[in-house]
């Protein structure tokens, strides 16, 4: 097989960044789009030359012309979709959380072992440019054993509304839709060691602040002010069996003077700042040294980190390679978000 046929299923806006991907994708024949707003998938069809459309996922399965699909649709879906793909012998990209619960997951990940194709979970972070240039100096030990990590994504004003807002469809609010981004990057960095224990805490204090003028900010289609029933803000300490800790806090909504990305890992050798752009720290000859890698995107580039996870993608289908993000990662990543959860509704510590 030289060309992967792709059928993409859920054409709301993570959409266009897989669509776009894969038309750049020489290896890529854009066969089929499914939504169930059947007119949404049919503008999509038409501008990106699509020939099948679908309002029934069911549908787009059962064309043989199809060899693996983008998920690409509420959380709250992801499992049952997958699950049906890998049964009608298609591989998957699951945009990220893999599912909603640790149930879910095990199925999703039982229906990888029984189909024997590829499933690989959207955690775009792991393919931006800066990630792979970091992994090197990180498998080259030139850093070390990483330790400690501490990631922060914070929203001033940011809650998307809609399904994102929505407890049912999503499974949760900045946790689970750019928590999860972050814990999985730093979890993968540091060598995806087994997680020992979680504490966290989750907040409702500011709802989805709809009353603000004056800022602009993203806003899903099916915005709706009146539903929001997601945290507003999410922290946890997750420690790992090796000892190392990871730090994380995200939010939608926060009395926060302006939005931030920061991430960091340490290790006995050095240590590097992530974002808001690639910097590494080490020591050389008893003085502390700053790295400065130049790179054209030495942060996180949005499109361009797609083109490469769906670039990856594509080549784990046709058998060149093997996927960096495996249906095991998504388990695990469930896990951690679930038991963060669970610690904030509980008031204690989770353990494994």
């Amino acid at each position: 097989m030289s060309t992967l046929n792709i059928g993409l299923i859920g054409s709301g806006s993570i959409s266009e960044s897989h669509l776009k991907a894969y038309s750049a994708n020489p290896k890529v024949r854009l066969a089929a789009v499914c939504d169930l707003n059947e007119p949404r998938a049919r503008e999509k069809a038409e501008k990106y030359d699509i020939p099948n459309v679908y309002s029934n996922y069911k549908e787009l399965l059962a064309n043989s012309e199809v060899d693996a699909v983008s998920i690409c649709t509420w959380n709250n879906s992801h499992a049952e979709i997958s699950i049906a793909a890998l049964q009608a012998g298609k591989h998957v990209l699951c945009e990220k959380p893999l599912c909603k619960t640790v149930e879910e997951a095990l199925q999703v990940q039982e229906a990888v072992r029984e189909s024997g194709k590829t499933l690989q979970v959207g955690y775009v972070r792991r393919h931006a440019s800066s990630i792979h240039v970091l992994k090197k100096f990180i498998d080259e030990d030139e850093l070390g054993e990483i330790y400690f990590a501490k990631a922060s994504l914070i929203r001033r004003l940011g809650n998307p509304g809609g399904w994102f807002a929505d407890q049912e469809r999503s499974g949760g609010g900045p946790l689970i839709d750019i928590g999860v981004h972050v814990i999985d990057l730093c979890w993968y960095l540091m060598g995806k060691p087994k997680v020992k224990s979680v504490s966290g805490n989750t907040y409702n204090r500011l709802g989805n602040r709809s009353h603000i003028q004056n800022l602009d900010f993203y806003k899903a289609a099916d915005y709706d002010a009146a539903l929001n029933n997601v945290e507003d803000m999410a922290n946890a300490l997750i420690r790992f069996e090796n000892g190392a800790s990871l730090l994380v806090d995200v939010s939608f909504t926060l009395h926060a003077r302006d939005n931030s990305a920061q991430i960091n890992i340490y290790g006995d050798k050095g240590g590097a700042e992530i974002e808001p752009k690639l910097s590494i720290v080490t020591e050389r000859h008893n003085t502390i040294i700053n790295v400065e890698p130049q790179l054209t995107h030495p942060g996180f580039e949005f499109q361009g980190a797609f083109d490469q996870e769906i670039s990856h993608f594509v080549d784990s289908c046709l058998g060149l390679i093997q996927t960096n993000s495996p249906v095991e990662d998504g388990v695990e990543m469930i896990k951690i978000l679930n038991a963060v959860y669970q610690s904030a509704a509980e008031g204690r510590e989770i353990h494994f």
